[in-house]
């Protein structure tokens, strides 16, 4: 694992000892990237979000967490061991290095401003997610935000692919989301989920990768760095993800020349860890 990049992504879940969910293990295989699958498929996803308040009564956003769990977002929790009613001085550099870079004005000085002054942190673990229910989890996971940004919260962060968003954006995101599930657009809200909940570009070996993408059921994508630029790569990225939701994962692979692998940089008991493999373009 490459230290330096481990350490600027800086998500406090590998700072507090979180892991993964896993089911039940496959039966024996041979060679190693059969194994490889079978250990992956052992994984299942989970959401875990983060919420700073302004000051240090968590009570407003723990009991309106506990409201949506109640009305919508079965399975989710409060997680009452590392949610703390005081700030927590490592936000500000595990923010800086979440933030979306993609879209334009995702965060502002205000945004920044929240985290530096943020009072209290609550934490709220999501289900361990099947394939099939991922994107309808997220939804609810989007409207958990909504709740909780309503109730008070100003800062928001999804640790499972260490990414975050400021009030705003994430307010356009909940109304996109909104609107998919009114229309009933599956693949709508599998990419409003993808783009609420997944981090790129990221640096790996010579690719500029995804990371989250399993949280909307996907593998991950990876692109050789001499592609393009950053947004170049960000864009095919993007188009891979999308031919992969509508047209299929073969068919994809097939048109684009690329491979599924599940080497994965990161361990399996890590939430960044995507147990539907990546798929590598080919340099």
């Amino acid at each position: 694992m490459n230290l330096m990049r481990r350490t600027l992504l800086g998500s406090i879940w590998a700072m507090i000892g979180w892991t993964s969910s896993s089911a039940k293990q496959s039966g024996p295989e041979t060679g190693e990237e059969t194994k490889a699958r079978a250990e992956a498929s052992s994984v299942t996803p989970r959401h875990v979000l983060c919420f700073l308040g302004k000051d240090r009564d968590l009570s407003h956003l723990s009991e309106a967490a506990s409201q949506a769990i109640a009305d919508f977002a079965g399975g989710f929790s409060i997680d009452d061991n590392y949610s703390q009613a005081e700030p927590d001085d490592r936000m500000s550099q595990s923010f800086a290095v979440c933030w979306d870079r993609v879209e334009p004005d995702a965060w502002g000085p205000e945004d920044e401003d929240a985290v530096a002054h943020h009072q209290s942190v609550l934490y709220v673990l999501g289900p361990s997610m099947e394939q099939g229910e991922t994107v309808t989890v997220s939804m609810a996971a989007l409207l958990l935000v909504e709740r909780l940004i309503g109730a008070g919260a100003v800062a928001v962060k999804g640790e499972s692919a260490g990414i975050a968003h400021g009030l705003d954006r994430w307010r356009e995101l909940i109304r996109q989301g909104a609107a998919a599930v009114k229309a009933a657009d599956s693949l709508a809200q599998q990419r409003i989920g993808r783009l609420a909940f997944a981090k790129r570009p990221l640096s790996a070996r010579g690719y500029l990768e995804s990371v989250g993408f399993h949280l909307v059921g996907l593998p991950e994508v990876y692109v050789p760095e001499t592609a393009g630029n950053e947004r170049q790569v960000v864009a095919i990225i993007d188009a891979v993800a999308e031919e992969i939701a509508g047209r299929g994962l073969d068919l994809t692979l097939k048109e684009r020349h690329a491979s599924l692998s599940f080497d994965s940089t990161y361990e399996i008991d890590e939430f960044k860890f995507n147990p539907y493999g990546i798929v590598r373009l080919a340099e």
